[in-house]
């Protein structure tokens, strides 16, 4: 049995401290594939203190020196890149089509931070001061276990950027796909103390990182819940935080788009990562007036959903994550009932023939209320509300009716008409007429969704601090 019992400190793999073991479960099947030693409090701040002593030297880099290192860890990860997506496939239960989305993800996060570094002015002139971008210190990452690799690289690329090291908290889950990364770092020749990684649990690993009076910020994607401890947990050190939480997005379809084009783009989208996206667009906002054409269209996109074994390249939905995930969800889908939607396609329990792994029906329901929990919670599984309205207000009144306001989508015949509605909605990311995304353009959340931003010039500034010098 494959057993993972190295952190990554000051340059060396090295045996952590800890006895306590997680197992690392294939999805699909249940079988147990590797286990992963947890970190302790001790192994946490011997990865601080390197990261502590590396920042002295690696703040004063140019930026000649932080574009070198950036191409060569993308030059690492390339070489690696099937095998990165062959045990996402197997770890985390990723589709083959999400898995090799996300490494491309992954890749390019190196080449967008490269090129916000080449045209980024670090000194500046206000008024008659001179301005210097600093780099913020130690930052700590927090990673959760949808896109493991990718979270990585983007926040990693962005410290180095910005001059900071790091500590790295990745989800425990993850453990298999972060061993492969830690080889492409390693062999990519990085600055002793730059990059520091722990396995290990969020009570003892993340809370050790948040707490650490060396941390200058912290920047975590995960649950809005885990979001706050760490929001409060920073407080006290009054580290800066950058924090991509949950979201419920909203799909607007107006009344003159083609639904015969964009409702099946609804659903295939809703499903995206096999719901296991915090952008995934779960709510279908839809004209009252043409919901009945809507639920059968709908209805026959879900049909044509394949839910199946990630390995195979026509399945679009693969299993949860893990047992607790697939019973979450549900609980959810139980809850649907009993507030008395509508169920238009899926259900409770596993599709035929997958009864051995984490599998959950493509469900939607309709005719559902923007009040009812399964319109407000994130549900992160492939379930879909379709929630109709009565005319344009109606429907951005709906859309900002939630606590998130992580992204939004919005369908029109008349694009004037979509970005006159964009510019109404809570959200911090709007795709008219379609899915894209931007690199360069920053990407965080609106309420309960986050706080600050991430990716080009937006978020390399989240590392660093403007000192203003008066002459």
């Amino acid at each position: 049995m494959k057993r993972i019992d190295k952190a990554y400190i000051n340059g060396e793999f090295v045996t952590l401290h800890g006895n306590d073991v997680f197992d690392l479960i294939n999805p699909s099947n249940h079988q147990k594939i590797a286990e992963v030693v947890l970190g302790t409090e001790q192994d946490t701040i011997a990865a601080i203190a390197a990261a502590k002593a590396a920042f002295k030297t690696f703040s004063k880099t140019t930026v000649e020196e932080r574009i070198a290192i950036l191409e060569r860890l993308k030059a690492e990860v390339s070489k690696r890149q099937e095998d990165l997506i062959e045990v996402m496939i197997q770890e985390y239960g990723g589709t083959r089509k999400f898995c090799e989305m996300s490494m491309q993800f992954t890749v390019s996060a190196f080449d967008s931070t490269i090129a916000t570094l080449r045209s980024y002015d670090f000194q500046r002139i206000a008024g008659e001061t001179l301005v210097q971008m600093t780099p913020v210190g130690v930052v700590g990452i927090i990673t959760p276990w949808n896109a493991s690799n990718s979270f990585i690289c983007g926040k990693f690329a962005t410290a180095i950027a910005a001059g900071c090291t790091v500590v790295v908290k990745p989800s425990e889950m993850s453990a298999s796909q972060t061993e492969i990364l830690l080889e492409c770092f390693h062999a990519a020749d990085l600055p002793k103390g730059l990059f520091n990684l722990v396995n290990g649990l969020g009570s003892t690993v993340g809370a050790t990182i948040t707490a650490h009076p060396a941390i200058a910020k912290i920047s975590f994607t995960g649950s809005t819940i885990t979001g706050k401890l760490i929001a409060k947990g920073a407080v006290d050190s009054m580290k800066r935080v950058t924090l991509e939480l949950g979201g419920k997005s909203p799909n607007i379809i107006l009344e003159d788009a083609d639904l015969e084009k964009v409702i099946p783009m609804a659903v295939f989208g809703a499903y995206m990562n096999s719901g296991q996206a915090c952008v995934a667009p779960t709510r279908l906002l839809v004209p009252k007036s043409k919901l009945a054409e809507v639920n059968a269209i709908a209805k026959a996109a879900a049909a044509q959903v394949q839910v199946g074994l990630p390995t195979d390249t026509a399945s679009h939905v693969g299993p949860m994550v893990s047992e607790k995930q697939y019973e979450r969800v549900q609980r959810y889908i139980q809850l649907g009932l009993d507030e008395g939607a509508e169920l238009l396609a899926g259900g409770l329990g596993k599709p035929e023939g997958l009864e051995d792994g984490n599998f959950v029906k493509a469900t939607i329901f309709t005719g559902v209320n923007n009040a009812m929990r399964i319109a407000q919670e994130e549900i992160f599984g492939p379930v879909l509300s379709i929630i109709p309205f009565e005319d344009e207000d109606d429907a951005i009144a709906i859309a900002n009716d939630t606590n998130y306001g992580l992204a939004a989508y919005i369908s029109s015949g008349d694009e004037e008409r979509a970005l006159r509605v964009a510019a109404q909605i809570d959200a911090g990311r709007v795709n008219i007429n379609g899915f894209k995304h931007d690199p360069l353009a920053p990407f965080g959340g609106f309420k309960q969704s986050g706080i600050g931003r991430e990716y080009g010039t937006y978020g390399l500034e989240a590392y660093l601090e403007p000192k203003a010098i008066l002459i």
